[in-house]
């Protein structure tokens, strides 16, 4: 069984601002690129500027959309938020944690993933206050057999 990494850019997903991909599987782990709240259209959710170039930054929109886009991310490889083991997050401000704390309880609890929160000096767009980088397991007989279900097949 081939056991090299396989890197991957989602469609449908913001394009990365560099050369790297979205998402690496090597072996039954699947390595998620630092993620934001940008969309397809270089906009970003719970971000926005006034004609006087005066910012509006919601902490709690942009944690709900990194982690939603972490989640279809991982769906690309057939995999879901409940196989994350571990997430790293940079926030601009720690001012902004208890915000970020209270959606992050929305998806996930003790049980979930192991958890660093660390303060950043900025990130790769002014309207940014977090990214998240994210590793899951997912063993590769499981997400064959998640993908023939997504597909329509049986391996009854």
């Amino acid at each position: 069984m081939d056991q090299t990494a396989q890197s991957r850019v989602v469609a449908g997903k913001a394009k990365p601002r560099g050369r790297f991909p979205h998402i690496v599987r090597a072996g039954d782990l699947l390595f998620v690129s630092g993620t934001s709240s940008r969309r397809p259209d270089n906009t970003f959710v719970g971000a926005s500027a006034d004609a006087s170039g005066t910012t509006q930054v919601d902490i709690r929109e942009q944690t709900r959309a990194v982690i939603e886009n972490i989640r279809d991310i991982l769906r690309a490889e057939g995999a879901d938020l409940s196989h994350l083991v571990e997430l790293t997050a940079f926030l601009v401000n720690m001012n902004d944690f208890g915000g970020y704390n209270e959606v992050y309880a929305e998806y996930f609890d003790e049980t979930g993933p192991t958890r660093t929160t660390v303060a950043v000096h900025q990130l790769p767009h002014p309207l940014l206050t977090i990214e998240i980088k994210a590793i899951a397991y997912l063993p590769r007989a499981e997400a064959a057999s998640r993908s023939n279900v997504l597909n329509g097949e049986c391996a009854c």
